[in-house]
């Protein structure tokens, strides 16, 4: 499996952190959930350091330009990514959690 991690700085987009919570509520979360062999995605940001991005768990390499058909991401802040890097997955853990589903959670759904 492989961990790959997209970063943008927003400093030069007309997009907020707010508005892109709307493109993960209201398209994202639903579209990357049918995209066959990644694993996992989990989108972050810090309104404070203007910074957004994801983190995506993948099952193999050929998988990861799957996204490309999916994502709005570049058409919506206005250029690509700031920073993207790849790495081979060593180990995951998975602990005693409160939240028993990851589906729907995060601040982009809490209204």
């Amino acid at each position: 499996m492989y961990v790959q991690f997209v970063v943008w700085n927003l400093a030069e987009s007309e997009r907020t952190v707010e508005d892109l919570r709307v493109y993960l509520r209201e398209y994202a979360v639903e579209a990357y959930s049918r995209l066959p062999g990644m694993r996992l995605k989990m989108w972050f940001s810090n309104a404070d350091r203007q910074t957004w991005g994801a983190v995506y768990l993948w099952d193999a390499p050929e998988h990861m330009g799957g996204y490309m058909g999916v994502s709005r991401a570049i058409e919506l802040i206005g250029y690509p990514p700031t920073s993207v890097g790849v790495f081979e997955l060593e180990a995951a853990a998975e602990g005693d959690s409160a939240y028993p589903d990851l589906a729907a959670l995060g601040r982009a759904f809490a209204q």
